[in-house]
């Protein structure tokens, strides 16, 4: 995933090393050495990410981050801050002005990339968050913002899941009497104590007896309602290697051992804050979107919806270099369903296929009902190889299992995809969708239940 990042640091060797190891990993750089330039580039473009250093002169990083989350254009862009200082103080005052994490120098290389991933998927799921409010009606991201200045992130319902118990109740004291705090020693026990749970954060410890904890943060992430459910780990020096592999799987941060309790209900602060603002937002667009773009059966966005959001995606991916697909899919021999057993059981399989295709695709991919049996699914920021995984697995989702028809009856339903993605700043809308289209129907002739991609 690529994106621009804003590094602002007064010393220049202090910039040239942070872009050198950025630009190696493919991200989009740019720079300033004072507070004041770096508001400005802020205001005037688009940023993905801010590396902000603490001690510059006439306005230090604490002021330059409180001025961004204060802005209604720049409050959502993530902020890491990087300082020589290393008092657990600064850190609590970084997070406390809005820094959404805090690095210390010198800066651990694995420390940094796992940061600004994580970071960068946050800032990608925001924007597709935004654009889909836009698209819809504009409004929507309006009272989001007035909704943000209401958000705390007081008494909130954490979940604490850790093998020794006395450490665990050590964590759950640091965080009450502000929030409500449950502690889970069995972590095979995780999914079934979610389940039904209002909780809007996880703290899981990576030193589980006889247990992995990514298993557990795996677990949590199959589960709809806790998709998007916020988790920090807390680790050991030793658990580097994993805590690396954690952000890459979706974790959003951790917390190092000896765990200091002012860090700790600052981070948590954080995510439970941004999870109600992403809450309130996802409720903002539901509330003042249209009905007239939305499917009534099956609870998808509608064509018109889709070729409106798809021309403003398009245009994003263009201006910035970024990657996207579009795959098209059409049910197998739907007519024969709907001749054999009613259109009421079409109706049934349509339903069943919206809901296995929204379970099977990212939370910044849309799907939309295109019209009868076709659906298309819009996928930002996605190049080939993500998008044939992705296309596989709701083709296989459909597939393997059948589909309820009434009176115990299982019909064995397939689907078949053609696959195209954004390939020069020549391409339009209308492209974009013949390519798919001609991908689908050579899908249809080459046998169905297939994916094609229009340059294979």
């Amino acid at each position: 995933m690529t994106a621009r990042i804003l590094i602002v640091d007064d010393i220049p060797t202090n910039v040239r090393l942070l872009e050198a190891r950025l630009t190696a990993e493919y991200f989009d750089v740019v720079t300033a050495s004072s507070g004041q330039e770096a508001l400005d580039i802020c205001e005037s473009s688009d940023v993905d990410m801010v590396l902000l250093d603490v001690m510059m002169p006439v306005m230090d990083g604490f002021e330059v981050c409180r001025r961004l989350k204060a802005n209604t254009r720049t409050h959502h862009v993530p902020v890491l801050m990087i300082t020589a200082l290393d008092q657990p103080s600064d850190r609590v005052k970084g997070l406390e002005v809005g820094a959404d994490d805090f690095l210390t120098k010198p800066v651990d290389d694995m420390q940094l990339m796992a940061r600004v991933k994580s970071l960068v998927r946050l800032k990608s799921l925001t924007d597709e968050l935004r654009s889909r409010a836009m698209t819809g009606q504009q409004i929507a991201i309006e009272d989001a913002f007035r909704a943000m200045d209401k958000i705390n992130a007081d008494n909130g319902s954490i979940l604490i899941v850790d093998t020794d118990a006395r450490h665990a109740e050590r964590i759950k004291a640091y965080l009450t009497p502000g929030h409500q705090a449950d502690v889970l020693t069995q972590p095979a026990d995780a999914v079934f104590q979610v389940t039904g749970a209002n909780y809007e954060l996880a703290l899981i410890c990576m030193s589980l007896t006889d247990f992995d904890p990514l298993r557990v943060c795996s677990q949590i992430r199959t589960l709809e309602h806790t998709r998007n459910l916020p988790i920090i780990l807390i680790a050991d020096e030793a658990d580097r290697p994993k805590v690396v592999r954690a952000l890459d799987l979706g974790v959003n941060d951790f917390i190092m051992r000896p765990v200091e309790r002012n860090e700790l209900a600052a981070r948590v602060r954080t995510q439970i804050r941004r999870q109600r603002y992403a809450t309130e937002l996802r409720h903002s667009v539901h509330q003042t979107m249209a009905m007239a773009v939305i499917d009534d059966m099956t609870g998808l966005y509608n064509r018109r919806y889709f070729e409106r959001h798809l021309s403003v995606m398009l245009n994003k991916a263009q201006t910035q270099g970024r990657d996207m697909a579009l795959m098209i899919l059409d049910v197998d021999h739907f007519k024969a369903v709907n001749d054999t057993y009613g259109h009421d059981t079409g109706d049934v399989v349509l339903k069943e296929f919206a809901t296995r295709l929204k379970r099977n695709i990212r939370g910044v991919d849309l799907a939309c009902r295109f019209g009868g049996e076709e659906f298309v699914v819009l996928m930002p920021d996605t190049d080939f190889r993500q998008a044939e995984a992705i296309a596989e697995r709701v083709r296989l989702s459909i597939a393997e299992r059948g589909f309820e028809a009434g009176a115990g009856r299982m019909l064995p339903v397939t689907v078949s995809v053609g696959v195209t993605l954004n390939e020069s700043l020549t391409d339009t809308p209308e492209t974009l969708i013949k390519r798919a289209d001609v991908a689908l129907y050579r899908a249809k002739r080459e046998g169905r239940n297939r994916v094609v991609f229009d340059a294979a």
